[in-house]
């Protein structure tokens, strides 16, 4: 960085000029003559030596005065990469330091001029724009956070750039909350982190408060950046083998957002550069840790690499949502199916899909008509209500020859308000080798998934032979589609993830998602740290929630449809040979206890 001071002087006709030699060391303090400004300066710490005390570093954004109300709500709406400490309006900030502190490096500017939207020139000193400065508003953006000094707490090297300029920042297809003529993609800075510190990384980095998170653990190309070698702004870091890239949100989207709005002037400091100013931050003070307490790095995907990010709270929560499902009243000796926390990758993949792909149907009355068990649907519509609260497309894939019955369910089900809106009712019927991937992908492009996260519920699977089989060993094949085959193809699919539960599961897991995007950690890393932190419908998400009297209506519907209990085949209120008034509205009733309580 090349710090400078800027946001008042005792006098702006008088500024310290700091000379170095070419070690960068200080030679000597002298005073030089400029003229005066037309802007009265604000009352600011200002010595002849460097004495940063009380004042933080800041980059600037200078707008002519009719663009400051929307470049103020820009900022406001895209806290992440342009924390915004303060502004300066007309005929109350000076710029004290236009010829002060040079940068070490000789000749490095300290700003870049913009003309209708392109970068036309370097400055060192903006003081022949006095007279146009006299009618523009400077922005000051926090420069406080640099993951330098958290690479140093847990014992790395800071990551220097190759170029040994500034380190790299990317440009990503991630647009920030577009504002009144100001539309451009976040830019964000990544250092390579060996995969043993990643924990503590985050956790050193979150101490500074949310500035100090990061906004992806991963891949770069699900950021849309595609060479890391290559970044837009400064030099790459080196990457060595085993690192996993860390990425945070940077200032140099303002120079993205200065060029979209093609104002005739603009200035902004140049990459690398910073200024002094004595305008507060308004987050939690460096040493505390988010209000959500510590946060914790949880790997949802190994191809592409991606992990999430949740509050240690938001993660205990779920870890006793899983305990809870796992009991086993129906003595069937399931517990050897159970994995350690898939209840959290599972739900943190979820979280991150764009679209969801659910399965539901076990045909185990082959000798009645409809075939189907009151175990999964349920479960398979508070999955999909809660998906549907969250905004995210959800389609259901059955077998074909119970398409009927689910379209039925379904319409029911919106007409009672278990859900909010019709599911499309899917199927597949497998067919030649490929398939699958035709179905999952458009155009069967694997780079172009239709769903990037598949969840079966009580879905048959196919055994070893080939075959279907029900509780009692009975073949039931000829009622059964190949569903399965689209959660083989997952496997060699990047970017789709799988997922299988119990009814209960399904419960838990629109519970969880509840978790998730009420932990504000996970959810401002869900949103890139870009666009409003409260989103739309947001307070709808409880009545989303299961609930005994919406899961009472669902078994309803499933009864007046004839579907029967899976192990007596009783048709009533009754799953699994177990009734709905005692243990399952019990589970329900727990599961939404835990969710909702605060911690």
């Amino acid at each position: 960085m090349c710090p400078a001071w800027l946001g008042g002087a005792p006098s702006p006709q008088t500024l310290p000029r700091v000379t170095r030699d070419t070690q960068g060391s200080e030679r000597s303090c002298e005073r030089k003559q400029t003229s005066k400004l037309p802007l009265n300066p604000v009352p600011a710490k200002f010595h002849d030596e460097e004495d940063f005390s009380g004042l933080r570093p800041a980059s600037v954004v200078v707008l002519h005065r009719s663009l400051a109300p929307a470049f103020e709500k820009f900022c406001q709406a895209n806290s992440g990469p342009l924390p915004l400490l303060g502004l300066r309006k007309p005929d109350t900030w000076s710029l004290p330091a236009l010829n002060a502190v040079p940068d070490p490096r000789a000749g490095s500017p300290r700003f870049l001029k913009y003309e209708l939207g392109a970068c036309t020139g370097s400055l060192t000193s903006l003081e022949e724009y006095t007279e146009q400065l006299g009618d523009m508003v400077a922005f000051f953006l926090d420069c406080g956070f640099s993951p330098e000094a958290a690479l140093e707490k847990v014992g790395l090297p800071t990551g220097d750039s190759v170029g040994h300029g500034p380190v790299g920042a990317y440009k990503t297809t991630v647009p920030c909350a577009a504002m009144a003529g100001f539309c451009c993609p976040l830019v964000v800075t990544m250092r390579p982190i060996p995969k043993d510190k990643l924990e503590k990384l985050v956790q050193a980095t979150c101490s500074v408060g949310n500035k100090g998170q990061p906004i992806h653990i991963g891949d770069p190309e699900l950021l849309g950046i595609k060479d890391l070698s290559k970044p837009d702004y400064g030099d790459p870091v080196a990457c060595q083998p085993g690192d996993v890239p860390v990425f945070w949100p940077s200032q140099m989207t303002s120079l993205e957002a200065v060029s979209s709005c093609k104002t005739p002037l603009a200035f902004t400091s140049a990459p690398g550069c910073t200024v002094m100013t004595n305008l507060k931050d308004t987050e939690a003070p460096a040493g505390c840790l988010t209000p959500e307490g510590i946060p914790e790095v949880h790997r949802i995907s190994q191809d592409p690499l991606h992990y999430s990010m949740a509050s240690a709270p938001a993660v205990r929560k779920i870890r006793e949502l899983e305990s809870i499902i796992a009991v086993d009243p129906g003595h069937r000796g399931i517990g050897h199916l159970l994995c350690r926390d898939e209840l959290l990758r599972a739900s943190l993949s979820l979280s991150h899909a764009r679209a969801v792909l659910v399965t539901t149907g076990f045909p185990t009355h082959f000798n009645h008509q409809p075939p189907e068990e009151t175990d999964g649907p349920p479960g398979a519509m508070a999955l999909a209500a809660f998906l549907q609260a969250l905004g995210k497309p959800v389609s259901m894939i059955v077998d074909l020859r119970a398409v009927s019955l689910f379209k039925n369910l379904v319409e029911e089900a919106v007409e009672q308000g278990v859900l909010k809106t019709q599911i499309p009712i899917l199927t597949f019927q497998g067919g030649p080798a490929g398939a699958a991937q035709a179905f999952l992908c458009k155009d069967g492009d694997p780079k172009s998934p239709r769903f990037d996260h598949l969840v079966a519920i009580e879905r048959a699977g196919r055994a070893a032979d080939g075959n279907y089989y029900n509780a009692r060993k009975m073949n039931i094949k000829h009622l059964v589609d190949p569903i399965d085959d689209l959660f083989l193809a997952t496997q060699k699919i990047p970017g789709i993830s799988s997922t299988g539960v119990s009814n209960w599961g399904g419960y838990a897991l629109a519970c969880v998602l509840y978790i998730l995007n009420s932990c504000e950690v996970h959810r401002r890393y869900l949103r890139k740290a870009v666009g409003p932190s409260r989103v739309p419908g947001e307070q709808n998400w409880t009545q989303a929630l299961p609930s005994v009297a919406k899961e009472e209506k669902m078994l309803g519907i499933l009864a007046r449809h004839k579907v029967r209990s899976g192990v007596s085949g009783i048709v009533g209120m009754e799953v699994d040979g177990l009734p709905f008034h005692g243990t399952h509205a019990q589970m329900i009733q727990k599961l939404v206890d835990v969710t909702t309580v605060r911690v």
